[in-house]
Protein backbone atom coordinates (compact mmCIF):
# COMPACT_ATOMS: atom_id res chain seq x y z
CA UNK A 1 0.00 0.00 0.00
CA UNK A 2 1.17 3.50 -0.85
CA UNK A 3 0.82 5.57 2.32
CA UNK A 4 3.34 8.40 1.98
CA UNK A 5 4.65 10.45 -0.93
CA UNK A 6 7.57 12.85 -0.99
CA UNK A 7 6.88 15.58 -3.56
CA UNK A 8 9.61 18.09 -4.44
CA UNK A 9 9.73 19.37 -8.00
CA UNK A 10 11.34 22.17 -9.97
CA UNK A 11 9.09 21.57 -12.99
CA UNK A 12 5.70 22.08 -11.37
CA UNK A 13 3.65 21.15 -14.42
CA UNK A 14 0.64 19.13 -13.26
CA UNK A 15 1.86 18.86 -9.67
CA UNK A 16 -1.28 20.32 -8.05
CA UNK A 17 -3.57 17.89 -9.84
CA UNK A 18 -1.32 14.92 -9.05
CA UNK A 19 -1.08 15.89 -5.37
CA UNK A 20 -4.83 16.48 -5.10
CA UNK A 21 -5.53 13.00 -6.46
CA UNK A 22 -2.93 11.46 -4.15
CA UNK A 23 -4.60 13.19 -1.20
CA UNK A 24 -7.97 11.80 -2.29
CA UNK A 25 -6.39 8.34 -2.09
CA UNK A 26 -5.43 9.09 1.56
CA UNK A 27 -1.73 9.30 0.70
CA UNK A 28 0.17 11.66 2.98
CA UNK A 29 2.16 14.29 1.06
CA UNK A 30 5.52 15.43 2.39
CA UNK A 31 7.05 18.37 0.57
CA UNK A 32 9.79 20.99 0.58
CA UNK A 33 10.16 24.74 0.14
CA UNK A 34 8.54 26.14 -2.98
CA UNK A 35 6.66 22.96 -3.82
CA UNK A 36 5.03 22.88 -0.37
CA UNK A 37 4.02 26.54 -0.67
CA UNK A 38 2.56 25.90 -4.12
CA UNK A 39 0.48 22.97 -2.90
CA UNK A 40 -0.70 24.72 0.27
CA UNK A 41 -1.82 27.75 -1.76
CA UNK A 42 -3.94 25.33 -3.81
CA UNK A 43 -5.63 24.03 -0.67
CA UNK A 44 -3.76 20.72 -0.54
CA UNK A 45 -2.71 19.43 2.86
CA UNK A 46 1.08 19.10 3.04
CA UNK A 47 3.48 17.92 5.73
CA UNK A 48 6.77 19.83 5.69
CA UNK A 49 10.04 17.99 5.26
CA UNK A 50 11.24 19.59 8.52
CA UNK A 51 8.37 18.00 10.38
CA UNK A 52 9.35 14.61 8.98
CA UNK A 53 13.08 14.96 9.78
CA UNK A 54 12.83 17.07 12.93
CA UNK A 55 15.50 19.29 11.39
CA UNK A 56 15.04 22.68 9.69
CA UNK A 57 15.84 23.47 6.08
CA UNK A 58 19.15 25.35 6.28
CA UNK A 59 21.71 27.19 4.16
CA UNK A 60 19.11 28.82 1.91
CA UNK A 61 17.64 25.42 1.11
CA UNK A 62 20.94 23.77 0.20
CA UNK A 63 20.36 21.23 2.98
CA UNK A 64 16.83 19.95 3.55
CA UNK A 65 16.41 16.35 2.33
CA UNK A 66 19.91 15.00 3.03
CA UNK A 67 18.77 13.25 6.19
CA UNK A 68 18.54 9.61 7.40
CA UNK A 69 14.80 9.96 7.94
CA UNK A 70 14.41 10.80 4.26
CA UNK A 71 16.83 8.31 2.73
CA UNK A 72 16.13 5.63 5.32
CA UNK A 73 12.44 5.94 4.51
CA UNK A 74 13.18 5.58 0.81
CA UNK A 75 15.95 2.96 0.85
CA UNK A 76 14.52 0.54 3.39
CA UNK A 77 13.76 -2.86 1.89
CA UNK A 78 10.28 -3.59 3.15
CA UNK A 79 10.73 -7.33 3.68
CA UNK A 80 14.20 -7.09 5.25
CA UNK A 81 14.06 -7.63 9.03
CA UNK A 82 17.26 -5.68 9.72
CA UNK A 83 15.98 -2.70 7.70
CA UNK A 84 12.64 -2.78 9.50
CA UNK A 85 14.34 -2.97 12.90
CA UNK A 86 16.55 0.02 12.02
CA UNK A 87 13.50 2.02 10.95
CA UNK A 88 11.72 1.27 14.22
CA UNK A 89 14.74 2.04 16.40
CA UNK A 90 15.37 5.37 14.63
CA UNK A 91 11.73 6.40 14.21
CA UNK A 92 12.02 6.37 10.40
CA UNK A 93 8.75 6.39 8.49
CA UNK A 94 8.55 4.69 5.10
CA UNK A 95 8.30 6.84 1.96
CA UNK A 96 6.54 4.85 -0.73
CA UNK A 97 6.35 7.35 -3.61
CA UNK A 98 9.02 9.88 -4.63
CA UNK A 99 7.93 12.57 -7.08
CA UNK A 100 11.05 14.61 -7.77
CA UNK A 101 12.57 16.47 -10.67
CA UNK A 102 15.65 18.60 -10.54
CA UNK A 103 16.73 22.23 -10.41
CA UNK A 104 16.70 23.83 -13.88
CA UNK A 105 20.44 23.65 -14.45
CA UNK A 106 20.22 23.36 -18.25
CA UNK A 107 17.71 26.19 -18.57
CA UNK A 108 19.80 28.43 -16.29
CA UNK A 109 22.91 27.94 -18.44
CA UNK A 110 20.99 28.50 -21.68
CA UNK A 111 19.59 31.78 -20.31
CA UNK A 112 23.15 33.04 -19.94
CA UNK A 113 23.18 33.23 -16.15
CA UNK A 114 26.30 34.20 -14.23
CA UNK A 115 28.48 31.36 -12.98
CA UNK A 116 27.38 31.84 -9.35
CA UNK A 117 23.72 31.44 -10.29
CA UNK A 118 24.53 28.36 -12.37
CA UNK A 119 26.27 26.83 -9.34
CA UNK A 120 23.19 27.38 -7.18
CA UNK A 121 21.15 25.45 -9.73
CA UNK A 122 23.20 22.29 -9.26
CA UNK A 123 20.75 20.03 -7.45
CA UNK A 124 22.17 17.82 -4.69
CA UNK A 125 19.26 16.53 -2.66
CA UNK A 126 17.06 15.89 -5.69
CA UNK A 127 19.38 13.46 -7.51
CA UNK A 128 20.09 11.73 -4.19
CA UNK A 129 16.40 11.08 -3.57
CA UNK A 130 15.79 10.00 -7.15
CA UNK A 131 18.71 7.56 -7.07
CA UNK A 132 17.68 6.18 -3.69
CA UNK A 133 14.14 5.57 -4.89
CA UNK A 134 15.32 4.13 -8.21
CA UNK A 135 17.67 1.73 -6.42
CA UNK A 136 14.76 0.54 -4.26
CA UNK A 137 12.27 0.49 -7.14
CA UNK A 138 10.73 -2.83 -6.10
CA UNK A 139 9.40 -1.14 -2.97
CA UNK A 140 9.35 2.57 -3.86
CA UNK A 141 7.84 4.32 -6.87
CA UNK A 142 9.99 7.07 -8.41
CA UNK A 143 8.51 9.61 -10.82
CA UNK A 144 10.62 12.29 -12.53
CA UNK A 145 8.47 13.15 -15.55
CA UNK A 146 5.07 14.91 -15.38
CA UNK A 147 4.04 12.88 -18.43
CA UNK A 148 3.88 9.80 -16.17
CA UNK A 149 1.58 11.31 -13.52
CA UNK A 150 -1.64 10.16 -15.20
CA UNK A 151 -0.63 6.49 -15.38
CA UNK A 152 0.59 6.54 -11.77
CA UNK A 153 -2.78 7.83 -10.59
CA UNK A 154 -4.67 5.44 -12.84
CA UNK A 155 -2.88 2.38 -11.49
CA UNK A 156 -3.20 3.55 -7.89
CA UNK A 157 -6.93 4.01 -8.33
CA UNK A 158 -7.31 0.60 -9.93
CA UNK A 159 -5.14 -1.51 -7.63
CA UNK A 160 -3.83 0.77 -4.84
CA UNK A 161 -0.36 -0.11 -6.14
CA UNK A 162 1.90 0.15 -9.19
CA UNK A 163 2.79 -2.85 -11.33
CA UNK A 164 6.37 -4.10 -11.27
CA UNK A 165 6.59 -3.53 -15.03
CA UNK A 166 5.72 0.16 -14.63
CA UNK A 167 8.00 0.49 -11.59
CA UNK A 168 10.88 -0.85 -13.68
CA UNK A 169 10.11 1.60 -16.49
CA UNK A 170 10.04 4.50 -14.02
CA UNK A 171 13.32 3.33 -12.48
CA UNK A 172 15.08 3.29 -15.86
CA UNK A 173 13.75 6.75 -16.61
CA UNK A 174 14.94 8.03 -13.23
CA UNK A 175 18.51 6.83 -13.67
CA UNK A 176 18.58 8.27 -17.20
CA UNK A 177 17.31 11.57 -15.76
CA UNK A 178 20.09 11.89 -13.18
CA UNK A 179 22.76 10.64 -15.59
CA UNK A 180 21.75 13.28 -18.14
CA UNK A 181 21.69 15.93 -15.43
CA UNK A 182 25.19 15.11 -14.22
CA UNK A 183 26.52 14.96 -17.76
CA UNK A 184 25.27 18.51 -18.35
CA UNK A 185 27.09 19.73 -15.27
CA UNK A 186 30.28 17.95 -16.35
CA UNK A 187 30.01 19.44 -19.84
CA UNK A 188 29.46 22.95 -18.49
CA UNK A 189 32.40 22.67 -16.10
CA UNK A 190 34.75 21.25 -18.77
CA UNK A 191 35.61 24.67 -20.15
CA UNK A 192 39.05 23.58 -21.33
CA UNK A 193 37.61 20.84 -23.56
CA UNK A 194 39.89 18.38 -21.80
CA UNK A 195 39.81 14.70 -22.71
CA UNK A 196 39.24 13.53 -19.14
CA UNK A 197 39.82 9.93 -18.07
CA UNK A 198 36.07 9.54 -17.63
CA UNK A 199 33.78 11.09 -20.23
CA UNK A 200 30.01 11.13 -20.44
CA UNK A 201 27.65 12.72 -22.91
CA UNK A 202 24.11 13.84 -22.19
CA UNK A 203 21.53 13.92 -24.95
CA UNK A 204 17.82 14.67 -24.86
CA UNK A 205 15.46 13.00 -27.33
CA UNK A 206 13.95 15.29 -29.94
CA UNK A 207 11.94 12.67 -31.77
CA UNK A 208 11.50 9.02 -32.58
CA UNK A 209 12.18 8.39 -36.26
CA UNK A 210 10.29 6.23 -38.70
CA UNK A 211 13.49 4.25 -39.21
CA UNK A 212 17.24 4.65 -39.35
CA UNK A 213 19.71 4.45 -42.20
CA UNK A 214 17.63 1.58 -43.61
CA UNK A 215 13.95 0.73 -43.07
CA UNK A 216 14.71 -2.29 -40.85
CA UNK A 217 16.68 -0.14 -38.35
CA UNK A 218 14.94 1.58 -35.43
CA UNK A 219 16.18 5.12 -34.70
CA UNK A 220 15.69 8.27 -32.64
CA UNK A 221 17.14 11.78 -32.78
CA UNK A 222 18.78 13.31 -29.68
CA UNK A 223 20.00 16.82 -28.96
CA UNK A 224 23.22 17.77 -27.18
CA UNK A 225 22.95 20.68 -24.70
CA UNK A 226 25.01 23.88 -24.68
CA UNK A 227 26.17 23.79 -28.32
CA UNK A 228 26.36 27.43 -29.40
CA UNK A 229 27.40 26.69 -32.99
CA UNK A 230 24.56 26.70 -35.52
CA UNK A 231 23.35 23.13 -35.91
CA UNK A 232 20.61 21.02 -37.41
CA UNK A 233 18.99 20.18 -34.07
CA UNK A 234 18.12 23.87 -33.59
CA UNK A 235 16.76 24.38 -37.10
CA UNK A 236 13.22 25.68 -37.50
CA UNK A 237 11.34 23.43 -39.91
CA UNK A 238 9.14 25.89 -41.80
CA UNK A 239 7.52 23.24 -43.96
CA UNK A 240 7.80 19.60 -44.93
CA UNK A 241 7.56 16.27 -43.13
CA UNK A 242 9.83 15.08 -40.36
CA UNK A 243 13.49 14.78 -41.29
CA UNK A 244 14.68 11.22 -41.79
CA UNK A 245 17.88 9.77 -40.36
CA UNK A 246 19.65 10.19 -43.71
CA UNK A 247 18.21 13.69 -44.15
CA UNK A 248 19.76 14.75 -40.87
CA UNK A 249 23.15 13.24 -41.73
CA UNK A 250 23.20 14.96 -45.13
CA UNK A 251 21.88 18.26 -43.79
CA UNK A 252 24.57 18.27 -41.10
CA UNK A 253 27.26 17.66 -43.72
CA UNK A 254 25.87 20.43 -45.93
CA UNK A 255 25.73 22.90 -43.05
CA UNK A 256 29.32 22.13 -42.06
CA UNK A 257 30.41 22.88 -45.62
CA UNK A 258 28.77 26.30 -45.98
CA UNK A 259 30.04 27.29 -42.52
CA UNK A 260 33.55 26.84 -43.93
CA UNK A 261 33.17 30.04 -45.96
CA UNK A 262 32.53 33.66 -45.01
CA UNK A 263 31.68 34.66 -48.60
CA UNK A 264 28.23 33.89 -50.05
CA UNK A 265 28.35 30.12 -50.58
CA UNK A 266 25.99 27.41 -51.80
CA UNK A 267 26.41 23.66 -51.63
CA UNK A 268 24.45 20.69 -52.93
CA UNK A 269 25.01 17.47 -50.97
CA UNK A 270 24.26 13.83 -51.78
CA UNK A 271 25.13 11.04 -49.34
CA UNK A 272 27.18 13.43 -47.17
CA UNK A 273 29.47 14.44 -50.06
CA UNK A 274 29.28 17.65 -52.08
CA UNK A 275 27.87 17.31 -55.57
CA UNK A 276 28.76 20.95 -56.06
CA UNK A 277 29.95 23.99 -54.11
CA UNK A 278 30.41 27.54 -55.33
CA UNK A 279 31.34 30.93 -53.90
CA UNK A 280 30.28 34.25 -55.44
CA UNK A 281 29.41 37.80 -54.45
CA UNK A 282 25.78 36.88 -55.20
CA UNK A 283 24.21 33.94 -53.35
CA UNK A 284 21.88 33.35 -56.31
CA UNK A 285 24.82 33.04 -58.69
CA UNK A 286 26.72 30.85 -56.24
CA UNK A 287 23.72 28.53 -55.99
CA UNK A 288 23.26 28.24 -59.76
CA UNK A 289 26.92 27.39 -60.29
CA UNK A 290 26.92 24.88 -57.40
CA UNK A 291 23.81 23.09 -58.66
CA UNK A 292 24.95 22.96 -62.26
CA UNK A 293 28.42 21.75 -61.29
CA UNK A 294 26.87 18.27 -61.20
CA UNK A 295 23.15 18.62 -61.85
CA UNK A 296 22.70 14.88 -62.34
CA UNK A 297 24.02 14.10 -58.85
CA UNK A 298 22.10 17.06 -57.40
CA UNK A 299 18.81 15.27 -58.14
CA UNK A 300 17.16 14.53 -54.79
CA UNK A 301 19.92 16.33 -52.93
CA UNK A 302 20.13 18.87 -50.13
CA UNK A 303 20.81 22.54 -50.78
CA UNK A 304 22.54 24.63 -48.11
CA UNK A 305 23.17 28.37 -48.23
CA UNK A 306 25.05 30.64 -45.85
CA UNK A 307 23.01 33.64 -46.99
CA UNK A 308 19.25 34.12 -47.14
CA UNK A 309 17.45 32.15 -49.85
CA UNK A 310 16.25 34.42 -52.65
CA UNK A 311 13.20 34.25 -54.87
CA UNK A 312 15.53 33.42 -57.81
CA UNK A 313 16.88 30.35 -56.02
CA UNK A 314 13.38 29.19 -55.10
CA UNK A 315 12.22 29.61 -58.69
CA UNK A 316 15.10 27.44 -59.90
CA UNK A 317 14.46 24.77 -57.26
CA UNK A 318 10.74 24.69 -58.00
CA UNK A 319 11.60 23.02 -61.31
CA UNK A 320 13.82 20.26 -59.90
CA UNK A 321 13.57 17.54 -57.24
CA UNK A 322 15.32 18.25 -53.95
CA UNK A 323 14.79 17.01 -50.40
CA UNK A 324 15.83 19.96 -48.23
CA UNK A 325 16.71 23.64 -48.49
CA UNK A 326 18.42 25.19 -45.50
CA UNK A 327 19.47 28.80 -45.11
CA UNK A 328 19.74 31.51 -42.44
CA UNK A 329 16.38 32.85 -43.64
CA UNK A 330 14.11 33.03 -46.69
CA UNK A 331 12.58 35.84 -48.71
CA UNK A 332 8.78 35.84 -48.48
CA UNK A 333 8.48 35.19 -52.22
CA UNK A 334 10.80 32.21 -51.85
CA UNK A 335 8.61 30.71 -49.11
CA UNK A 336 5.53 31.22 -51.30
CA UNK A 337 7.17 29.24 -54.07
CA UNK A 338 8.31 26.45 -51.75
CA UNK A 339 4.80 26.23 -50.30
CA UNK A 340 3.66 24.88 -53.67
CA UNK A 341 6.06 21.93 -53.22
CA UNK A 342 4.81 20.44 -49.95
CA UNK A 343 7.38 17.63 -49.82
CA UNK A 344 10.36 19.99 -49.77
CA UNK A 345 11.66 20.47 -46.24
CA UNK A 346 12.52 24.11 -45.64
CA UNK A 347 14.84 24.76 -42.68
CA UNK A 348 15.50 28.19 -41.22
CA UNK A 349 18.87 28.16 -39.45
CA UNK A 350 19.05 31.73 -38.18
CA UNK A 351 22.36 33.55 -38.03
CA UNK A 352 25.23 31.22 -38.92
CA UNK A 353 27.42 30.99 -35.82
CA UNK A 354 30.62 29.05 -35.30
CA UNK A 355 32.79 28.41 -32.24
CA UNK A 356 36.46 27.53 -32.10
CA UNK A 357 36.27 24.59 -29.70
CA UNK A 358 33.92 21.80 -30.66
CA UNK A 359 34.20 18.03 -30.39
CA UNK A 360 33.55 15.53 -33.13
CA UNK A 361 32.58 12.00 -32.12
CA UNK A 362 32.25 8.71 -33.92
CA UNK A 363 30.67 5.65 -32.36
CA UNK A 364 32.36 2.29 -32.75
CA UNK A 365 31.21 -1.02 -31.31
CA UNK A 366 32.20 -0.96 -27.66
CA UNK A 367 33.47 2.61 -27.57
CA UNK A 368 33.52 6.13 -28.92
CA UNK A 369 36.21 8.17 -30.63
CA UNK A 370 36.44 11.83 -29.62
CA UNK A 371 38.49 14.49 -31.37
CA UNK A 372 38.59 18.23 -31.94
CA UNK A 373 36.44 19.17 -34.91
CA UNK A 374 38.56 19.92 -37.97
CA UNK A 375 38.28 23.70 -38.01
CA UNK A 376 41.86 24.39 -39.02
CA UNK A 377 42.27 27.18 -41.54
CA UNK A 378 45.45 27.36 -43.59
CA UNK A 379 47.84 30.10 -42.54
CA UNK A 380 50.12 31.97 -44.90
CA UNK A 381 53.13 30.20 -43.36
CA UNK A 382 51.58 26.81 -44.23
CA UNK A 383 51.59 27.47 -47.96
CA UNK A 384 54.80 26.43 -49.68
CA UNK A 385 55.22 26.54 -53.45
CA UNK A 386 57.47 23.56 -54.23
CA UNK A 387 57.59 23.69 -58.05
CA UNK A 388 59.33 25.92 -60.55
CA UNK A 389 55.97 27.09 -61.86
CA UNK A 390 54.18 29.44 -59.48
CA UNK A 391 50.36 29.64 -59.26
CA UNK A 392 48.71 32.81 -60.53
CA UNK A 393 46.55 34.87 -58.19
CA UNK A 394 43.40 33.34 -59.71
CA UNK A 395 44.80 29.84 -59.36
CA UNK A 396 45.80 30.51 -55.75
CA UNK A 397 42.26 31.64 -55.01
CA UNK A 398 40.83 28.47 -56.55
CA UNK A 399 43.40 26.28 -54.80
CA UNK A 400 42.43 27.64 -51.37
CA UNK A 401 38.75 27.23 -52.26
CA UNK A 402 39.29 23.63 -53.37
CA UNK A 403 41.28 22.88 -50.21
CA UNK A 404 38.37 24.02 -48.01
CA UNK A 405 36.00 21.83 -50.01
CA UNK A 406 38.34 18.85 -49.84
CA UNK A 407 38.13 18.90 -46.04
CA UNK A 408 34.45 17.89 -46.34
CA UNK A 409 34.82 15.13 -48.94
CA UNK A 410 35.12 11.50 -47.80
CA UNK A 411 38.66 10.16 -48.15
CA UNK A 412 40.34 9.43 -50.42
CA UNK A 413 39.30 12.81 -51.80
CA UNK A 414 40.18 14.77 -54.92
CA UNK A 415 38.50 18.07 -55.81
CA UNK A 416 38.78 19.92 -59.12
CA UNK A 417 37.76 23.59 -59.10
CA UNK A 418 37.61 26.61 -61.37
CA UNK A 419 36.36 30.10 -60.66
CA UNK A 420 35.48 29.27 -57.02
CA UNK A 421 33.29 26.38 -58.18
CA UNK A 422 33.76 22.63 -58.00
CA UNK A 423 33.76 20.96 -61.40
CA UNK A 424 34.68 17.42 -60.36
CA UNK A 425 34.70 15.58 -57.04
CA UNK A 426 36.23 12.16 -56.46
CA UNK A 427 35.08 10.89 -53.06
CA UNK A 428 35.58 7.84 -50.87
CA UNK A 429 37.83 5.83 -53.14
CA UNK A 430 40.24 3.17 -51.97
CA UNK A 431 43.13 4.64 -53.98
CA UNK A 432 44.03 8.24 -54.74
CA UNK A 433 44.44 7.61 -58.45
CA UNK A 434 40.89 6.20 -58.59
CA UNK A 435 39.58 9.31 -56.81
CA UNK A 436 41.46 11.40 -59.37
CA UNK A 437 39.98 9.50 -62.31
CA UNK A 438 36.49 9.94 -60.85
CA UNK A 439 36.98 13.70 -60.44
CA UNK A 440 38.27 13.98 -64.01
CA UNK A 441 35.33 11.97 -65.29
CA UNK A 442 32.92 14.24 -63.43
CA UNK A 443 34.62 17.35 -64.79
CA UNK A 444 34.65 16.15 -68.40
CA UNK A 445 35.76 18.84 -70.82
CA UNK A 446 35.70 21.46 -68.05
CA UNK A 447 38.91 20.09 -66.53
CA UNK A 448 41.18 22.20 -68.74
CA UNK A 449 42.58 25.17 -66.82
CA UNK A 450 41.23 23.98 -63.44
CA UNK A 451 43.08 23.32 -60.19
CA UNK A 452 43.20 20.19 -58.03
CA UNK A 453 43.13 19.64 -54.27
CA UNK A 454 44.02 16.37 -52.54
CA UNK A 455 43.18 15.67 -48.89
CA UNK A 456 46.44 13.73 -48.40
CA UNK A 457 49.80 13.36 -50.09
CA UNK A 458 50.35 11.57 -53.39
CA UNK A 459 52.12 8.24 -52.77
CA UNK A 460 53.18 8.08 -56.44
CA UNK A 461 53.51 10.41 -59.42
CA UNK A 462 50.68 8.62 -61.25
CA UNK A 463 48.09 11.26 -60.34
CA UNK A 464 50.26 14.06 -61.77
CA UNK A 465 50.77 12.11 -64.98
CA UNK A 466 47.02 11.45 -65.21
CA UNK A 467 45.88 15.05 -64.78
CA UNK A 468 48.51 16.77 -66.90
CA UNK A 469 46.98 15.78 -70.29
CA UNK A 470 43.60 17.04 -69.02
CA UNK A 471 44.93 20.56 -68.56
CA UNK A 472 45.15 20.81 -64.76
CA UNK A 473 47.25 23.89 -64.03
CA UNK A 474 47.87 23.84 -60.28
CA UNK A 475 47.70 21.40 -57.35
CA UNK A 476 47.41 21.78 -53.59
CA UNK A 477 48.26 18.85 -51.34
CA UNK A 478 49.75 18.25 -47.87
CA UNK A 479 53.03 16.70 -48.99
CA UNK A 480 54.89 14.32 -46.72
CA UNK A 481 55.31 11.29 -48.97
CA UNK A 482 58.65 9.51 -49.18
CA UNK A 483 58.29 10.11 -52.94
CA UNK A 484 57.60 13.85 -52.70
CA UNK A 485 60.63 14.59 -54.83
CA UNK A 486 59.31 12.32 -57.63
CA UNK A 487 55.90 13.99 -57.44
CA UNK A 488 57.47 17.48 -57.60
CA UNK A 489 59.63 16.42 -60.53
CA UNK A 490 56.52 15.17 -62.34
CA UNK A 491 54.77 18.50 -61.77
CA UNK A 492 57.82 20.37 -63.07
CA UNK A 493 57.95 18.16 -66.15
CA UNK A 494 54.35 19.05 -66.96
CA UNK A 495 54.61 22.72 -66.00
CA UNK A 496 52.08 22.36 -63.17
CA UNK A 497 52.29 24.60 -60.10
CA UNK A 498 52.17 22.71 -56.82
CA UNK A 499 51.62 23.85 -53.23
CA UNK A 500 52.33 21.90 -50.06
CA UNK A 501 50.22 22.69 -46.98
CA UNK A 502 51.83 20.24 -44.50
CA UNK A 503 48.30 19.68 -43.10
CA UNK A 504 46.21 16.62 -43.98
CA UNK A 505 42.40 16.72 -44.07
CA UNK A 506 41.14 13.12 -43.96
CA UNK A 507 37.42 12.56 -43.45
CA UNK A 508 36.18 9.05 -42.66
Amino acid sequence: MIKRALVSVSNKEGIEELSRQLAELDIEIVSTGGTASRLESSGIKVRSISDLTGFPEIMNGRVKTLHPKVHGGILAVRDNEEHQRAMKENNIQPIDLVVVNLYPFEETVLLGAEHAEVIENIDIGGPSMVRSAAKNYKHVIVVVDPMDYAQVVSELKDTSDISQEFRYYLMQKAFAHTAYYDSMIAKYMNRTNAFNDELSFGFKKIADMRYGENPHQAAAFYKEPFVEETNITNAEIIQGKQLSYNNIMDADAALRMVKEFTEPTAVVVKHANPAGIAVDESISVAFKRAFEADAKSAFGGIVALNRNCTKEIAEYLSKVFIEIVLAPDFEDEALDLFAKKKNVRVLRMGEIKTVDQLWDTKKVVGGILVQDMNKYQLQSDDIKVVTKTKPTDEQMRDLLFAWKVCKHVKSNAIVLADNNTTIGVGAGQMSRIDATKMALWKAGDQAGGSVLASDAYFPFRDTIDAVAPEGIKAIIQPGGSIRDSEVIDAADEHGIAMIFTEHRSFLH
